[in-house]
């Protein structure tokens, strides 16, 4: 077995797969707010499409998500599918994926509120924005963040799923290399980064937690 060739290919599956999570990261974490707001909101049409939406991203199988969104524009729509499009695919999937999970995350964080804080930020002067962003959403983030962590660790987990489309991510990556030595070891390494990443970010959001501990 080419030891240097196959880490070359393995770092590279790692570099697409941190991308993969990043990006999500990037677009669902803002996006799930917006939809918490719609799914709370007092337009009757607005907050059952937002249920639906929900309802079908946390029914439904993220690897089967993947797949519509990738082949859909030809199935659908008979548009041409550039092999470009496989990154953007795995992007918009997952985003639109994790930003319904973070959404009811969300949803609970601010519904668990007590309305008299509302109602003394009013008293106060304070308009809805600044009683939101001032005094909501500070202690909301608090109360959210481990149901966060647990989301987070899952997605470094769930960037492996881009192999349903055949992106090649550091699982994909690693799968071919096994195939092609017949040779577990390159299981081994991708088994070995995912712990290490999931470590990472397990120790970077406990410390968060500490930073945001009213108590210390």
């Amino acid at each position: 077995m080419n030891i240097e060739a196959m880490i070359l290919e393995l770092s590279k599956g790692m570099m697409a797969s941190m991308k993969i999570f990043c990006l999500t990261l990037l677009f669902s974490l803002p996006l799930g707010m917006i939809v918490a707001f719609g799914r709370m909101s007092k337009n009757g049409l607005v907050r059952t499409l937002t249920k639906i939406y929900i309802s079908i991203m946390r029914g439904t199988p993220l690897m089967l998500q993947l797949m519509v969104v990738y082949f859909g524009p030809y199935y659908i729509f008979r548009v041409r599918i550039s092999n470009d499009y496989r990154f953007y695919a795995v992007i918009i999937g997952f985003v639109v994926n994790y930003a319904a999970y973070f959404a009811e995350i969300y949803r609970g964080g601010i519904e668990s509120m007590p309305r008299g804080q509302y109602e003394a930020a009013k008293l106060l002067g304070y308009s809805k924005t600044q009683t939101f962003f001032k005094i909501i959403l500070p202690q909301v983030v608090k109360r959210v963040l481990p149901s966060i962590t647990n989301e987070i660790v899952t997605l470094v987990k769930d960037t492996s799923l881009a192999f349903a489309i055949g992106y090649m991510e550091m699982f994909t990556t690693a799968k071919a290399w096994a195939a092609k030595e017949t040779n577990m070891l390159p299981y081994v390494a991708a088994a070995l980064f995912y712990y290490v990443f999931n470590l990472v970010v397990a120790v970077i959001m406990e410390r968060t937690e500490k930073k945001l501990s009213y108590y210390e």
